[in-house]
């Protein structure tokens, strides 16, 4: 069941975090208080997208009981959101560059996660 709420904390918290932030760049004005006004009324967000990260990586470690392979799939989760985020926002598509990035965190976690 910790890999469950893991993985669906983890999700959640960091999800949100980058909607925030793709929106932010593709929204929001670069001017700096324009910019300060929206990370104010964004604050509630970030606290629960925070306690959704955090409550995430305990129970990972509860699951695996190894912080290191909890956090390089962290991530490797992370960098597969931001792709789906820079496609939503920005029409971006990776390129072969990004796949082979990804690739190298894969073996990454797999030698993590041998004994």
């Amino acid at each position: 069941m910790y890999y469950f709420y893991g993985t669906a904390l983890l999700f959640a918290g960091l999800t949100g975090i980058n909607f925030i932030f793709s929106y932010q760049s593709k929204n929001i004005d670069p001017q700096f208080w324009v910019t300060l006004k929206f990370q104010v009324m964004m604050l509630p967000l970030f606290l629960i997208t925070n306690l959704c990260i955090g409550y995430g990586i305990k129970f990972g470690f509860k699951a695996v009981q190894n912080l290191g392979f909890v956090l390089i799939a962290a991530k490797c989760m992370e960098v597969l959101i931001s792709l789906g985020m820079g496609y939503l926002f920005l029409k971006e598509l990776p390129n072969w560059k990004t796949w082979v990035g990804l690739g190298i965190i894969a073996v990454g976690l797999v030698f993590v996660k041998q004994k």
